[in-house]
């Protein structure tokens, strides 16, 4: 296969395609990155019979699954080196891959051998899917394959340096693809054209090692998170509308929800937005040092937000005041952030072990687990009454 150049503009015409829906998986840990689902919409009892189809991967990678209506799309990478990349879109009816398109990579695909340089989740607006690996590629497809555009990063800014790999997440909004390379060297963010592929900005941003993920705010407001804290930047042209400079994680992720900020940081700092004008600088609410999450991010849900611990042990916290109301350990460790309904919490392990657990107001109570048999170490999706968990190798669908 040729090496393709660092940008390449399509000049097709964009292909129609029908618009994203309430219930579709667009970016990593879903709609609003929250990782939730409606009430309901999920198995809470679970058996061998719920895995509805497993799918062979070509490749591997730990990216998230992103389900645009009968769609799903993951990213692999494969060759001695990893340096042939791949964006694979399979049938969520049943699992069968309808294209698979590649590309080479253009910068470093040296990562730890526990991850992979298919670890960022792509993105998508329903239309087009945008995705990024550990080489700095950054692609764009729409949903029947067709290329539109692609740009090799490193040939731009060639002095990215994290030998560990890449796993920021992308985000769209307001037709700005948001690219957050951070790292120990040469550390930037980009907002993206979604159309052409072209730079509207650069920022560079806290040299480290990073990869945690961006949140939308609000429509073209994007929280930046790293180790001096957060960064909200207008996604049109990269000004910086607020900054909260106490520190955060640089693994697990902000998450938002009615308007509140759950930042992880001196373990978890809730930052309230003007509900008039989030681009207002936040008030901080409380912070909780016992809400300390370890890879997976938080999750909220009623009155309630949760973290999972090194130890692989789950904490649910008052959204109110921060402060713990019960813990259970549900044996870890956890990479992957889990999903929730509000009643009920979803979680997959690294040994494969998916298990439900019921969210009481004083205790939680494990009620169901699966064994997928594989390792797991990305986010599950949830979509169309089903969870999409993905492996190093294979897809699972999970549903009734």
């Amino acid at each position: 296969m040729p090496r393709l150049p660092a940008l390449l503009i399509a000049t097709a015409l964009l292909t129609a395609a029908l618009p994203a829906r309430s219930e579709d998986w667009l970016e990593f840990r879903g709609p609003g990155g929250a990782s939730r689902v409606k009430e309901g919409s999920l198995p809470v009892e679970l058996s061998a019979a719920d895995v509805r189809w497993s799918a062979d991967l070509p490749g591997r990678g730990l990216s998230g699954v992103l389900v645009v209506g009968d769609r799903a799309f993951v990213t692999t990478s494969d060759g001695p080196t990893q340096d042939r990349l791949h964006l694979v879109c399979l049938s969520t009816s049943t699992g069968k891959i309808l294209w698979d398109r590649q590309v080479w990579a253009t910068g470093r695909t040296m990562c730890h051998s526990k991850t992979s340089v298919a670890a960022p989740t792509p993105c998508s607006d329903g239309k087009h899917v945008y995705a990024i690996f550990s080489s700095n590629d950054l692609v764009c497809f729409d949903l029947d394959g067709n290329l539109q555009w692609l740009r090799g990063i490193t040939y731009d800014y060639p002095n990215v340096s994290n030998s560990l790999g890449m796993a920021s997440s992308l985000l769209v909004t307001a037709d700005t693809v948001i690219v957050p390379v951070e790292n120990d060297s040469e550390s930037y963010s980009l907002g993206i054209d979604a159309a052409t592929g072209v730079n509207r900005w650069r920022l560079d941003r806290p040299k480290g090692a990073n990869w945690t993920s961006p949140v939308i705010l609000a429509p073209g407001l994007v929280a930046l998170q790293s180790k001096t804290g957060i960064e909200a930047i207008r996604a049109t042209d990269g000004s910086t509308a607020w900054s909260y400079t106490d520190g955060a994680d640089t693994v697990s992720s902000s998450a938002l929800s009615d308007g509140v900020l759950y930042v992880p940081s001196n373990g978890i700092t809730a930052l309230t937005l003007d509900p008039a004008d989030p681009a207002k600088q936040p008030t901080q609410a409380w912070r909780e040092n016992t809400l300390s999450p370890a890879t997976a991010s938080c999750v909220v849900a009623g009155d309630a937000l949760y973290t999972i611990n090194g130890a692989g042990v789950l904490t649910a916290g008052d959204r109110a005041t921060g402060k713990r109301r019960w813990q259970l350990r549900i044996e870890g460790p956890y990479s992957g952030t889990p999903v929730t309904d509000g009643k009920h919490l979803w979680a997959v392990n690294e040994a494969g072990l998916v298990r439900v657990v019921e969210l009481g107001e004083k205790e939680g109570k494990v009620v169901a687990t699966l064994d997928l048999g594989d390792e797991i170490l990305c986010s599950p999706a949830a979509a169309d009454g089903a969870l999409y968990v993905r492996s190093n190798t294979k897809l699972h669908k999970i549903g009734r």
